[in-house]
C-alpha cells in the first residue's frame, strides 16, 4: 500500500461520487483536491465553519452545511463563479441533501416544521409539511424518478410519494407505527421497509403504492429494532435488534430464514477463523540498532521497545470483550449497532455494542460465522471495497486492518502520529481515505487478486 502526505481538515471529508475529487472542510473554507496529484484543483469560501459537505451524484456541485448559521451554500466545479446560498429564516436548517438528478437540494427545517425543495434550475421551491426527522425518513428510488418523505401529523405516521420531476405528490398513505424511525426502498424499488422506534419492535414492508406486503416482529416486551439492511441485490433484508441477534428475511415470503446471535464465548462447533490482534516486539541484531536523534535528545518514547502489530489466530472456546450496559442509562450499549453488506451480497459484518472490540463476519451463502475480528481497541469504522469482497476497519491507531475470505492482515500507517478514527472507499475501490483529528491522507489500494493467500501480518 502506498500512502499520501497528510493534509490538514478540520470536518467533514469526502471523495466526489467520480472518484475524481476528494474534498475537505478546513475551518470556513472549501478545498478540492486532484485524486491523482492531489494538487488543489478548487479553493471555495463559505461565511461560516462547514459542518457538514456532500457531493451531487453528478461530481459537478458540492453542498456546504453552515449549521451555526444556519445556511446552506452550494458550489460548482465546472463554473467556480456560480454560487447558490439557502436561507430559511427564522425556521433554521437542520440537514440538507441533494436529489438523485443533481439539480435539487432538499432542506429540513429545525424543530421539522417543513421540507423544502429548491431548484437550482430556476427559483421555485416546493415545501411538504411536517417532516418526521431531520437527517431520516427520507428515501430516493434507484432510477431517481421518485421520493418517498415520511411526515407526521395528528399523531400518526405518513409516507408521501413525490416524483422528482415536478415534485408533487403523487400518494400519500398511513403507516403502522407507533413513532416511525426511518424508511428505505428496496434496491429493485419494489417495496419499501419501515421500521418503528426501539420502544416497540416492528418492521413493515410496504409496496410503493401502500400496501403492507408484510408486518414482521420478533418479540414483545423489549427493545426492539437498532439497525436494518437491504442487500445489495435486493434478495435478503436484515435486521439487527437489541437482543443482540441479527435475523435475516428474505424477499419472496417476508420469512425469516437466518438468526445469527452474537455471544460473549464462542465455543465449538465453530467453523470461523478468530483473528486477534496481539504486539510482537520486534528483537533486532546489532546490525540494525542505530542511536536516533531523538533518542540522543532524551525523548522517552524512542527508547521504549520497538513492536508490530499483527493478527493471530485463535482456537475455540474463546471470550470475547464484554462490556454490561448500564441500567440506569438510556440508549443502553447493547445490540447491533452497525452492519453492512458486501458489494456481492455473500457477506455481512456486524458490531453488537456491547462487546465493541468484535467485528463479526457471516456467510449468508452458507449461514455460518465466517470469521470474527478481535481488536485492543473500539472499532471506529469499518467498510467493504465496492468492487470485490475485502473489508477495512480502524480502531484509532496508527494501524489499517484488512479481512478478505483469504484471510486478515494489519497494515501500519507510516505517517507519524496519525491515528486513523474513520475511513471511507472511492466509488471504484482504488483509495482509501483515511482521517485523523485534524488531518486526512489516501491509501492506493493494490487490486484483489483472485486467489491469494495472506498472512497474519504484513
Amino acid at each position: 500500500m502506498e500512502f499520501t502526505e497528510a493534509y490538514k481538515q478540520t470536518g467533514p471529508c469526502c471523495f466526489s461520487p467520480n472518484s475524481r475529487y476528494v474534498a475537505a472542510a478546513v475551518d470556513y473554507r472549501l478545498v478540492i483536491r486532484d485524486t491523482f496529484s492531489f494538487k488543489v484543483v478548487q479553493l471555495f469560501s463559505c461565511l461560516d465553519k462547514i459542518s457538514f459537505i456532500e457531493w451531487a451524484l453528478d461530481s459537478e456541485y458540492i453542498l456546504c452545511g453552515l449549521y451555526k448559521r444556519p445556511m446552506i451554500q452550494a458550489w460548482s466545479l465546472t463554473q467556480p463563479e456560480w454560487t447558490c446560498k439557502i436561507d430559511e429564516g427564522p425556521a433554521g436548517i437542520a440537514y440538507a441533501r441533494w436529489s438523485p438528478d443533481s439539480r435539487h437540494i432538499l432542506t429540513t427545517s429545525e424543530f421539522q416544521l417543513r421540507l423544502t425543495v429548491w431548484s437550482l434550475l430556476n427559483t421555485a421551491c416546493v415545501h411538504v409539511q411536517w417532516p418526521k426527522h431531520g437527517s431520516r425518513g427520507v428515501c430516493f428510488t434507484k432510477d431517481g424518478k421518485f421520493a418517498a418523505i415520511c411526515t407526521r401529523r395528528d399523531c400518526k405516521d405518513y409516507v408521501n410519494l413525490l416524483s422528482c420531476h415536478s415534485w408533487e405528490i403523487m400518494g400519500t398513505f398511513a403507516v403502522d407505527t407507533v413513532d416511525l424511525a426511518d424508511i428505505e426502498y428496496s434496491p429493485d424499488d419494489s417495496a419499501l421497509v419501515i421500521w418503528d422506534s426501539p420502544l416497540e419492535y416492528k418492521v413493515l414492508i410496504y409496496s410503493p403504492d401502500g400496501r403492507c406486503l408484510f408486518k414482521y416482529q420478533a418479540y414483545e416486551s423489549g427493545l426492539g429494532v437498532k439497525s436494518v439492511s437491504w442487500s445489495p441485490c435486493g434478495q435478503f433484508l436484515a435486521v439487527g435488534s437489541y437482543d443482540q441477534m441479527l435475523r435475516v428475511l428474505n424477499h419472496l415470503t417476508w420469512k425469516t430464514f437466518a438468526e445469527f446471535m452474537h455471544l460473549s464465548t464462542v465455543r465449538a462447533p465453530c467453523c470461523a477463523a478468530v483473528f486477534k490482534e496481539v504486539d510482537e516486539p520486534l528483537h533486532l541484531g546489532m546490525s540494525e540498532l542505530s542511536l536516533s536523534e531523538e533518542f540522543l535528545q532524551g525523548n522517552s518514547d524512542a527508547a521504549e521497545e520497538p513492536y508490530r502489530v499483527r493478527y493471530e489466530i485463535m482456537e475455540v472456546p474463546i471470550s470475547l470483550p464484554f462490556q454490561k450496559p448500564q441500567a440506569d442509562k438510556p440508549n443502553p450499549k447493547q445490540g447491533i449497532g452497525v452492519m453492512s453488506w458486501s458489494n456481492d451480497s455473500q457477506y455481512i459484518y456486524t458490531r453488537n455494542d456491547s462487546m465493541p472490540t468484535a467485528l463479526w463476519i457471516w456467510d449468508i451463502h452458507h449461514l455460518e460465522l465466517a470469521a470474527i475480528l478481535v481488536q485492543k481497541d473500539p472499532i471506529r469504522a469499518a467498510a467493504w471495497d465496492p468492487t470485490c469482497t475485502r473489508l477495512v476497519l480502524c480502531t484509532g491507531s496508527s494501524h489499517l486492518y484488512i479481512w478478505s475470505p483469504a484471510g486478515a492482515y494489519c497494515v501500519s500507517n507510516p505517517l507519524p502520529q496519525f491515528s486513523i478514527t474513520d475511513l471511507k472507499w472511492n466509488s471504484d475501490g482504488s483509495c482509501l481515505l483515511l482521517k485523523d483529528r485534524d488531518s486526512f491522507c489516501c491509501a492506493a489500494m493494490p487490486l484483489l487478486p483472485e486467489s491469494s493467500e495472506y498472512s497474519s501480518d504484513e
